[in-house]
């Protein structure tokens, strides 16, 4: 589905009035668009559905601003070139967050444009007369991804505007917050029909292994039911998902290998060209910013190398011995050579930098060019999600099960048998902050178990004193407060 991407920007200069410009970006979200031009044939509703998945790959979202949620939860430190290098993560990471911050402000914003695309899809695509295969995998497609965007939004902001229908100028555009009940109960409806109309990846060809599939759709219902507290309803939908055929990597790298993408261990990812060769700041977003923002500064290891993202000493020291994701992972004084040159720990002020997303310069030397995709769903978290619940439900000998598959790939032990309720929830907590580090899982553990409370005793426990629960939520932007006063009150007085 690589390929397909790059097509985007003619249809969304078709559909929006405003065309797709970084002017678009940073304008209302709620953008008024010509229905005249909605899509008449399959062909074009099949281009709307993959402009519906491009604010996945855009800084705003996956290619920084979700990977850099990590740095908030106290896995690493924001690195990067210095000073006011990365001010907004800095100001986020240390719980200073004002609702100016730029960072929160791609956050609110990146959602938006996917669900307006979406609501273009699933308003115009049951009146078309075209394959009712395509039509009913676009639909899915449309329900899968307005349910990602909108339980970001939901988790990182709680009430935020409830829109399930493309607006025009003749609409109100400036709405105010619904309920975040609200926004559950649409999430819920949305991956329910998911389920119904999207394939299973197995059916999918290779030029389209990347879409939504309805693997996709039970892995996002397991996470929207576990963050919730449904911990039957979890269990059932990781049961659902397990029978299709859906199993680990034998090597943990391997869900990191540009070779070995949307593998079997791969539930959803976001999609970046193999061949990209795109402006790197503009808008296509073909190449991703994993690997040149993560790479070490100074080291030649990566094309770019701006050092972002630097494992804390606190987060490397929870390795156990023989934890074959630590070589994976982390840059670390003594660890393997990478791409024939040794680590220095001077690359980094911690001593530590992220290895598992880079991409070798003898590959790829170009900064702007990196192919390899990002997880947003793996195997792993499914495993370690029902675990979770299994205990949860009192099942913890079943619940092993689930942890040891995931900690015997990694060549370690199975856990300790025996352990009460509460060690098994941290056992299975730290397991996914190991297993699924500097992915953007580990904000969203801190903030739903014991209602954020664990999340809060975690941070102040590791230095972080300005934590507060006034932090669990972000501030709505004041830009966009300004321009739309029906987003009052702000989350906790900010």
């Amino acid at each position: 589905m690589k390929k397909q991407f790059k097509y985007i920007t003619a249809i969304l200069g078709l559909l929006f009035t405003i065309g797709c410009s970084e002017d678009f970006l940073t304008k209302q979200p709620l953008d008024t668009i010509n229905s005249s031009n909605y899509p008449k044939t399959a062909d074009e509703l099949v281009t709307v559905v993959n402009g519906a998945y491009q604010p996945l790959q855009w800084p705003k979202l996956y290619n920084l601003r979700m990977w850099t949620t990590d740095i908030m939860a106290g896995n690493s430190i924001v690195g990067a070139g210095g000073g006011t290098d990365g001010i907004e993560t800095q100001n986020m990471s240390n719980f200073v967050t004002q609702p100016n911050n730029a960072g929160v402000l791609d956050l609110w914003r990146g959602p938006w444009p996917g669900i307006l695309m979406t609501n273009i899809v699933l308003e115009t695509a049951p009146n078309l007369e075209i394959d009712e295969n395509i039509k009913n995998r676009s639909m899915g497609e449309a329900y899968f991804l307005r349910a990602h965007y909108y339980f970001l939004l939901a988790r990182f902001f709680g009430d935020v505007p409830l829109i399930t229908e493309p607006l025009s100028s003749d609409d109100e555009l400036f709405l105010p917050r619904d309920p975040v009940n609200e926004i559950y109960d649409l999430i819920l409806s949305d991956l329910t029909n998911a389920v119904q109309l999207l394939p299973a990846k197995s059916s999918y060809s290779q030029e389209n292994i990347g879409r939504a599939s309805k693997g996709a759709a039970y892995g996002l219902l397991t996470k929207f039911h576990l963050t919730l507290g449904n911990y039957q309803e979890a269990i059932d939908m990781a049961t659902e998902l397990e029978t299709l055929g859906y199993d680990l990597n034998p090597n943990y790298q391997d869900n990191f290998n540009p070779d070995n993408e949307n593998s079997q261990e791969s539930i959803f990812e976001v999609q970046y060209a193999s061949n990209g060769g795109y402006d790197f700041w503009g808008n296509e977003n073909q190449a991703s910013w994993a690997s040149p923002f993560m790479g070490p500064r100074g080291a030649n290891f990566v094309g770019g190398g701006f050092g972002w993202n630097q494992p804390t000493q606190e987060f490397v020291d929870q390795y156990e011995v023989g934890d074959l994701r630590k070589d994976v992972t982390v840059f670390y004084d003594g660890c393997p050579d990478y791409d024939g040159k040794q680590y220095q720990s001077s690359y980094s002020y911690t001593g530590y930098n992220v290895r598992k997303f880079l991409v070798p310069i003898s590959l790829v030397p170009a900064y702007d060019n990196s192919p390899l995709n990002f997880p947003i769903l793996r195997y792993a978290d499914v495993l370690l999600m029902r675990a979770e619940a299994l205990n949860e439900l009192d099942d913890t000998s079943s619940a092993e099960i689930y942890l040891n598959k995931v900690r015997n790939r990694a060549g370690l032990p199975d856990i300790q048998t025996g352990l009460s309720k509460v060690d098994f929830r941290d056992a299975v907590l730290k397991e996914r902050r190991i297993e699924l580090a500097f992915e953007g899982q580990r904000w969203f553990d801190l903030i739903r178990v014991n209602n954020g409370q664990y999340g809060l005793d975690f941070l102040q426990s590791i230095g972080k004193t300005n934590a507060s629960t006034k932090h669990l939520l972000f501030p709505v932007p004041q830009i966009e407060i300004d321009r739309n006063p029906k987003l009052k009150p702000n989350n906790f007085g900010y």
